[in-house]
């Protein structure tokens, strides 16, 4: 839940600014802004808040694949140029190759707050497109960044940014396996489920919480949990039960059932009442439900063709169809929100598992990863423009973000330790 004391990002206030040229993010003449980024200005006393500050949203704005962050060492413009726009020396911003500006200063607001205040600048015609202003207490610094950064890409973009989302994952703790809920990069981590083996996490539709599977009573049974707040039942049929997705909508859940010598999708209520099978095909297994943008179809994992290998379906299970026919195991997909795409887990000619997309459109294949060690369990943004996933290719697994086409990868901001399964969800709702 976000903490009643942010305020609001002031871009409404701001309307009239300029307006910031508009970034068309898909496309094959896409490329990403040259954004200059020097650090927050801030009283002494404020180094460390700031420094907070400047970590977070050095990160949204270098990961989100949108802009070109340059380095700051490259800067020519003084120091103490300062933030108003008739003092800045835009030809110094423009010989480094920076086609927008972004300042940001944090200062003193009333009572516990401090208040951060962003301002964009267009280098060339030398103007202020936009002034976004935060404030929260000094442990929300990371939060009042994620939210700048959020208006400034919706300003460049006309799309809602990642940078309120959460992110769920399973980290190894000695034999257990814990789940986990993050904000989108990886700081301000909290466990859900402890002790014990807890698996496969999906976010819920509000962003408060995540379903997973549990041995917690013996049985691998669904549980669903919210921060804050004890862990309830889910799906207890008797059987073990993994892959939990949410529908679009957060009216119904898909989920795989193992039953005797094969294991079947179910679909149910969101309260996971009214169960029903789906698919019904014996001695085979059937795994990885996700759900269609629209909720009419969901892909999964199906070995009856002899190998695992994707495949959709109509939300009530009829009119099953395989999608991928390359390569002998291929597993985990994920539908994008956008509708276009979806990611999945190949195992290539070398044994090396990377990840790739299936164009609904064309039922194009593209790969997204190679020669960077093993590389599975994607997931998409909610807005559908970055996945985040699995690599070991650093050693232990950890979890990278990278842009739907594979570009930019860069890992997350955990901390050290095994971590694996993430679930990209929502902002969380009040």
């Amino acid at each position: 839940m976000r903490a009643p004391v942010l305020l609001a990002s002031a871009l409404f206030a701001s309307a009239a600014l300029a307006q910031a040229p508009v970034i068309e993010i898909s496309g094959a003449n896409f490329r990403p802004l040259p954004l200059a980024y020097p650090a927050p200005y801030s009283d002494p006393s404020l180094k460390s808040a700031a420094a907070e500050v400047d970590d977070a949203l050095w990160f949204d704005l270098a990961a989100a694949g949108v802009f070109d962050l340059l380095d700051r060492k490259s800067f020519l413009a003084g120091a103490k140029e300062g933030l108003a726009a008739e003092g800045i020396q835009f030809s110094r911003w423009a010989d480094v190759g920076a086609e927008a500006l972004v300042k940001v200063q944090l200062a003193r607001g009333e009572g516990d707050q401090l208040k951060a205040e962003l301002h964009l600048y267009s280098v060339g015609p030398a103007r202020e497109d936009l002034k976004l202003s935060e404030s929260g207490k000094p442990d929300e610094l990371r939060q009042v960044a994620h939210r700048l950064a959020d208006g400034l890409y919706r300003s460049f973009t006309h799309e809602p940014s990642p940078f309120l989302s959460r992110i769920a994952y399973v980290k190894k703790a000695g034999n257990s396996r814990e789940v986990w809920l993050s904000d989108w990069d990886g700081k301000n981590g909290r466990a859900l489920a402890t002790g014990g083996l807890n698996l496969l996490p999906a976010v819920t539709p509000d962003g408060r919480g995540a379903a997973f599977t549990s041995y917690r009573r013996g049985n691998p049974d669904l549980w669903v949990q919210e921060l804050g707040a004890g862990a309830r039942p889910l799906v207890q049929q008797g059987k073990m039960a993994t892959g939990v997705a949410f529908s679009p909508d957060g009216k119904r859940i898909a989920y795989a059932l193992a039953e005797d010598d094969s294991t079947q999708i179910w679909v149910a209520n969101a309260d996971g009442s009214s169960p029903k099978r789906l698919t019904d095909t014996p001695y085979v297994i059937n795994s990885s439900p996700t759900w269609a943008p629209d909720g009419k179809r969901l892909a999964f994992v199906s070995s009856r063709g002899g190998s695992p290998q994707v495949y959709w379906m109509n939300a009530d299970g009829s009119s099953p169809q395989r999608l991928t026919f390359q390569g002998n195991y291929n597993q985990t997909p994920r539908w994008s929100p956008r509708g276009d795409l979806i990611a999945f887990t190949a195992r290539d000619e070398r044994n090396a598992f990377d990840l790739f997309t299936y164009n609904v459109e064309t039922g194009k294949i593209a790969r997204l990863t190679q020669d960077a060690g093993s590389n599975s369990e994607p997931s998409f943004s909610p807005n559908g423009r970055l996945v985040v996933f699995v690599s070991n290719r650093n050693g232990a697994p950890q979890l990278f973000v990278m842009t739907y086409d594979g570009r930019n990868q860069v890992p997350l901001k955990l901390d050290k330790g095994n971590y694996d399964t993430p679930s990209w969800g929502p902002a969380p709702r009040n």
